[in-house]
């Protein structure tokens, strides 16, 4: 991706939300071979479990504690040799690669989980990196916007899966209408063009690139702190592998959070990984990346602040399901419980820190 191209970076950032969070388990051979990623690090496999881990776009700031974890010997700290198969447009979703055996663990997002157990599908989450959903509404500078509710009644550009995620919420919460809604064709040029118009994107990467491309700085609204309460870059597997090799997994998210801290502090081995898988990728763009997630608190806010990158806990998962149905989204009959478990996280600060 080249953050200097704003069509480009919306575009590797919002369209993944279409075909990471909905299909069906059945998954095409050429599917998988896409996702093949020949560009980490070499590693000793003897005495190391390989295990696959499928991110959900092209290698960015928003992946860096994996890959911090190959780069500084984490995982193979903790037994593992780890591949990251990098998602993308030719790349199925993360449900089929899971499901189709393509990934041992893949980085999904909490409203797909629900889904997952509404449609029967053995998935689970087992880890939350981050404790808040980057989505967000961006507008132009306007003196009479405040707050989120000032949105009402202007038109938004967003995108189909809006429809099934958090536009419902919007709805319910603040009095949108659907007629607000524009097609959202990934390209910043009719937000640009529209000054009184506003568009979906993602808090590390669109506000950059409109504000490359139209020379001002964006109103942004990051929706998690307006009720869209959603955990997002979960670590989810199937529910056979937590039943069967539960080590397995522990040590993955262990050292998948300890990646991240070690990423927070110094993403320097990280990054030279991330621009090797994508060579598009700029430092200027992963360093805003990085200043979002922490400004924002994606990662460390809520239950992470005591109890470690990861952190998930019943009360969230059921307020956001009770939100959720509350929309429309969810039938109440769901069980959503079955969507998560907390055996692999909740430590605390402390341990996650030992890296």
């Amino acid at each position: 991706m080249n953050p200097s191209s704003p069509s480009s970076a919306t575009n590797h950032r919002l369209t993944r939300r279409d075909f990471i969070q909905y299909g069906s388990i059945c998954i095409a051979s050429s599917l998988i071979a896409a996702c093949t990623n020949n560009n980490q690090l070499p590693t000793k496999s003897s005495g190391l479990d390989k295990v696959t881990f499928g991110t959900n776009w092209i290698a960015q700031a928003e992946h860096g504690g994996f890959y911090q974890a190959i780069a500084t010997g984490i995982y193979k700290d903790y037994g593992l040799d780890v591949t990251i198969k990098m998602g993308g447009p030719q790349v199925g979703s993360g449900t089929q690669l899971l499901m189709g055996g393509a990934v041992d663990f893949f980085m999904g997002y909490g409203i797909d989980a629900v889904n997952a157990v509404a449609q029967g599908i053995p998935k689970i989450t087992v880890a939350a990196i981050f404790q808040k959903d980057p989505q967000c509404l961006i507008a132009h500078p306007n003196t009479a916007i405040k707050t989120l509710a000032d949105l009402k009644g202007k038109p938004i550009y967003v995108s189909a899966s809006a429809n099934v995620t958090y536009w419902p919420v919007l709805k319910a919460k603040y009095g949108f209408s659907d007629e607000q809604k524009r097609p959202y064709n990934f390209n910043p040029a009719p937000f640009l063009t529209d000054k009184n118009s506003v568009q979906q994107g993602y808090i590390t990467s669109e506000p950059f690139a409109i504000q490359k491309q139209g020379g001002f700085k964006p109103i942004v609204f990051l929706l998690a702190d307006f009720g869209y309460q959603t955990y997002a870059t979960t670590i989810e597997t199937k529910k056979e592998l937590v039943e069967k090799n539960p080590d397995l997994v522990q040590r993955f998210v262990d050292a998948s959070i300890k990646g991240w801290y070690s990423y927070l502090q110094n993403p320097q081995p990280g990054n030279e990984l991330i621009k090797k898988d994508n060579p598009e990728m700029t430092d200027e763009q992963i360093t805003y990346g990085i200043q979002k997630l922490k400004e924002y608190g994606i990662i460390i806010s809520g239950a992470a602040e005591t109890q470690g990158i990861g952190a998930m806990t019943e009360e969230r998962w059921k307020s956001f399901f009770d939100s959720m149905v509350s929309a429309g989204i969810y039938q109440p009959n769901v069980n959503y419980k079955d969507a998560f478990t907390l055996q692999f996280v909740n430590k605390d600060v402390g341990f996650y820190q030992k890296v």
